[in-house]
């Protein structure tokens, strides 16, 4: 299935893709938003739903927001691929490098990006996304992919020089509006396997990443041990696996996104995320 969180009219809802529709949840579900779906435990019972329900809006008629526009965490892995760490001229850690968003960072599929006015290093990162649907502390790898709800497509948008102030990346790495997440989620019955996913990036409609996710330094698996190790993944929790090489900053000349620019990023199985470019206003 795929699953949105989205805005109709004057309201966010959220809902299930069906022929070329969306067919609203929260008309059908308690649970008001898909986060709080995913904590109340009616994901196996999406399906049987849907099969029953005519869309109720098609996708021209809504807005898309990010998949879950309220998690309680959005935990980011950087220094996951190895060109990327090549590249950035770090050494491999042992164990993943970790820094958080926050939801005001990111927009839905199709919304504008925005660059701040304080900077005109504005970056792209392509990645895969995971969401939590099952809490966890302490998971063991043989079951961590049975907390996982679903996949999506991520644009963890960097502001570079905010980025590189200080040893710690959070500055260029949550500003308002910067990053995507979307278009939705694709649950794991249709990616029982997100190690065999390839991962591509386009600015402009060229191509700037590329990757398969087999590359991964931190699997998905050992990702959610470690984090689990640390806190309670709670269900709506966005884990943000990584980007590879070839971010727009360590080009040369440097690459950066500008107001007008078209930003996608497309996994295989899920879809396109695109987003374009505008320019902080306020």
């Amino acid at each position: 299935m795929k699953l949105l969180s989205f805005t109709a009219g004057d309201y966010q809802r959220y809902g299930a893709i069906k022929e070329g529709g969306v067919v609203d949840l929260g008309k059908r579900f308690a649970a008001p938003t898909l986060r709080q779906l995913l904590e109340a435990e009616h994901l196996r019972d999406v399906a049987a739903v849907v099969a029953s329900a005519s869309a109720d809006y098609s996708l021209d008629d809504i807005s898309y927001a990010p998949v879950i526009p309220d998690p309680s965490k959005i935990i980011c892995v950087g220094m996951n691929y190895s060109d990327h760490v090549v590249e950035i001229g770090r050494t491999t850690t042992e164990k993943p490098s970790l820094f958080a968003r926050f939801p005001t960072s990111q927009v839905g599929h199709l919304q504008p990006i925005i660059r701040p006015r304080v900077s005109d290093r504005f970056d792209y990162e392509g990645e895969l996304a995971l969401v939590i649907g099952r809490a966890g502390r302490h998971v063991s790898r043989s079951n961590a992919l049975d907390h996982v709800a679903g996949y999506s497509c991520y644009n963890e948008g960097s502001i570079r020089d905010w980025q590189l102030h200080t040893t710690q990346f959070l500055a260029g790495k949550t500003f308002d509006q910067s990053g995507a997440f979307g278009p939705w989620l694709v649950t794991t019955d249709e990616i029982s396997d997100p190690s065999k996913l390839t991962l591509e990036t386009r600015l402009n409609g060229q191509t700037v990443q590329h990757t398969t996710t087999d590359l991964l330094m931190t699997d998905i698996p050992d990702l959610i041990v470690y984090c689990s190790t640390i806190m309670t993944l709670l269900p709506g929790d966005v884990i943000v696996t990584g980007t590879p090489g070839g971010v727009g900053g360590l080009r040369k000349p440097p690459l950066f996104m500008k107001p007008g620019d078209i930003l996608e990023v497309e996994v295989s199985g899920i879809g396109v995320l695109r987003n374009p470019v505008a320019a902080e206003t306020d």
